[in-house]
């Protein structure tokens, strides 16, 4: 199911770790063993979740590293599909039906 403006995925650690635990960003930096900086950037939507930071959030604060890539790749998704146009030059391929059938 398609989601509406899905948020990045830094708003939900911070709303939903940093925030509503009480802890600081440079508390969780070092239970991820990170720096504070590559937190900040991440709860600030600057920067994204890597296969690297999904492992190491799925230690630290639960769920699986897959849905911490799935939050990243919704909003990704949805970003891009705001700007189809840059798109347009991208041609359809005709492929036949057998092509790629396992």
């Amino acid at each position: 199911m398609k989601m509406h403006s899905p948020p990045h995925p830094g708003e939900i650690i911070r709303s939903t770790y940093i925030d509503h635990l009480e802890i600081t960003v440079r508390e969780l930096a070092r239970h991820l063993d990170v720096s504070a900086s590559t937190i900040n950037r991440l709860v600030r939507g600057e920067s994204g979740i890597s296969p690297e930071m999904a492992v190491r959030l799925s230690i630290c604060l639960g769920r699986s590293p897959e849905s911490w890539l799935r939050l990243q790749d919704n909003y990704d998704l949805w970003q891009i599909s705001k700007n189809k146009g840059i798109f347009k030059s991208v041609k359809s391929l005709s492929i036949p039906k057998d092509v790629g059938a396992a």
